[in-house]
């Protein structure tokens, strides 16, 4: 009996391979698991052993890991972003109380939480990780320079991400930062009023405006986020891996993807993961008192590092800090385009090296400053019982936090 059964089972395996299309392996191909091309004539079971066998070129090492740790990180946001969306609410009355229940009362909601707030940071410093590596590699000439630019549209996607989801917990530390971020950007020149009008949704900070940024958050950018992803891989595959820079003639043989590259991806996501979990149990991040467009706090406490940035530039430079820093990320964008050497030493090419400085110089001096705007969130959250917000409409001006005047919000102070 025991015999039968496995020689029907063999014999199912048998038929599913002979009967499978492998384009399906495009599927695992675009998840990342696979790289090589895929032999469509072949069975699916023989296709997907040519495909692991692909070599990359010799120079690949662990360092051209950080896509795939990027890529990652990107999952884990989905995933815990999906789970936290199955009980948060995006109303002003409903959403601190939603984020309090999700820490105090849902099995390991403060964890999926905690995940997804440290993974939201380090993403982005991945990302630049990641960019800094195709940058020195001079890894944004031709065929290569849509990819360059499709990688940069990612960042600012995924800086969208933080941003929209920055003010879902309706604390006072995200209601106020985000007060005055748009208060800023009302005050940008041509297009400032439209886009701050845009984003607020009403003449103040109120429920309109959470509304707008989780329907963002959660509707529009995973869509386009997918869609640049997909285009991303498509031309990583189609042009490959950029050669070494000293000398692309080398015929040594390849790494194989499989088990080589495929084991250091694995051992990376290993460590990345146990990085964010270990990071959301030892260093949860805690959540302000809610809301309240009637009183502006002592201190903002920041949650993700790129508001240390956003908040100095708003606060030192004003709409022109914005400004700069816009045609600073458009003069990267075009470098293709700018710098048209062929050679592939990154100190034979002045302006990259000067576009590159000036916007990393940048981002490092804002960040420093703006540590000194804000403070680090403490570790336990405080125990609070106040009213929601969003049933009266608050009084109009644009205080910031640490000044005495308890007048609540709106963009640019609206009358």
């Amino acid at each position: 009996m025991a015999n039968l059964v496995r020689q029907w089972i063999a014999q199912v395996w048998a038929d599913v391979k002979a009967s499978t299309d492998a384009s399906l392996l495009g599927v695992i191909r675009w998840l990342g698991l696979l790289y090589g091309p895929i032999d469509r004539r072949l069975p699916i079971d023989q296709a997907l052993r040519k495909a692991l066998g692909h070599r990359l070129p010799a120079h690949v090492g662990w360092r051209h890991a950080l896509g795939s740790i990027t890529y990652l990180l990107f999952v884990i946001l989905v995933v815990t972003g999906v789970l936290l969306a199955l009980y948060y609410r995006p109303s002003a009355q409903e959403a601190y109380p939603s984020i309090q229940h999700i820490v105090s009362e849902v099995s390991f909601g403060w964890l999926i939480r905690d995940v997804h707030v440290w993974s939201a940071s380090l993403i982005v410093v991945v990302m630049l990780a990641h960019l800094v590596r195709v940058f020195v590699d001079v890894a944004y000439k031709p065929p290569r320079e849509t990819n360059w630019l499709i990688g940069l549209l990612l960042l600012i996607v995924v800086l969208a991400f933080g941003a929209t989801g920055y003010l879902l917990p309706w604390d006072q530390w995200s209601y106020w930062t985000v007060v005055e971020v748009l208060d800023t950007t009302q005050r940008l020149p041509i297009l400032g009023p439209t886009v701050a009008a845009l984003l607020t949704g009403d003449v103040v900070v109120s429920g309109a405006t959470l509304s707008r940024y989780f329907a963002i958050h959660v509707i529009i950018l995973p869509w386009v986020a997918f869609a640049l992803l997909a285009f991303h891989f498509g031309l990583l595959r189609r042009h490959g891996i950029a050669p070494p820079k000293h000398d692309a003639t080398v015929s040594t043989p390849g790494v194989r993807f499989f088990p080589t590259h495929l084991l250091r991806s694995f051992i990376t996501a290993l460590l990345v993961v146990a990085f964010v979990i270990s990071a959301a149990v030892l260093s949860p991040r805690s959540i302000g008192e809610p809301a309240n467009p009637y009183q502006v706090p002592d201190a903002l406490v920041t949650s993700w590092a790129p508001v240390d940035v956003a908040l100095a530039v708003t606060r030192y430079l004003g709409p022109w800090g914005i400004v700069g820093f816009v045609v600073l990320g458009v003069a990267l964008a075009m470098l293709p385009l700018i710098d048209r050497s062929p050679e592939r030493e990154l100190r034979r090419h002045p302006t990259a090296l000067v576009i590159g400085g000036l916007l990393a110089l940048s981002v490092l001096g804002a960040w420093i400053a703006g540590r000194r705007l804000t403070t680090v969130a403490p570790r336990t959250a405080p125990s609070v019982e106040a009213p929601a917000v969003g049933q009266e409409e608050p009084l109009r001006g644009g205080a910031t936090p640490g000044q005495a005047t308890p007048d609540a919000a709106a963009p640019g102070g609206a009358p």
